[in-house]
């Protein structure tokens, strides 16, 4: 899964938050026929134009990254037409409704989230490689 958003505050600050954001470790759900493994990975960053972040973690981390980032609150309203507008340049959609109590700890003081949508991932076979036949989660 990714989630697009735009960060902003004091410029340090920002960069430890992105930090941050890559040293966190998920388990992604991997599977061949019936058996089901646990593979240890790393968020992962990507810039987009913009001065757009996305941030990509396996689905099953949906409801507590959403919850981090806070992604219900209106911290900075572009307005319906401007996200509209971005939403579509970069092929997102809206945010869902999540639903944790659950948090990170990422060092957010001083930064603020713009967060603008999400996209879904579809599953892949690995071809080649030490997990070669295995099905998970295209990250």
């Amino acid at each position: 899964m990714h989630l697009a958003f735009i960060p902003y505050g004091v410029t340090h600050e920002v960069n430890f938050f992105l930090r941050d954001l890559e040293a966190q470790k998920f388990y992604l759900k991997i599977w061949k026929k019936r058996k089901k493994r646990m593979q240890l990975i790393s968020g992962h960053l990507r810039i987009m134009p913009f001065g757009v972040y996305e941030y990509v973690f396996p689905k099953e981390y949906k409801d507590i990254v959403l919850n981090t980032f806070g992604a219900c609150e209106d911290r900075y309203n572009l307005g319906k037409v401007k996200l509209f507008m971005l939403r579509k340049a970069l092929k997102l959609d809206k945010i869902p409704e999540y639903k944790s109590k659950e948090k990170f700890t990422w060092l957010q003081e001083n930064v603020n989230i713009i967060p603008l949508g999400i996209r879904e991932d579809v599953n892949i076979i690995d071809e080649k490689g030490p997990l070669q036949g295995w099905e998970h989660e295209a990250l």
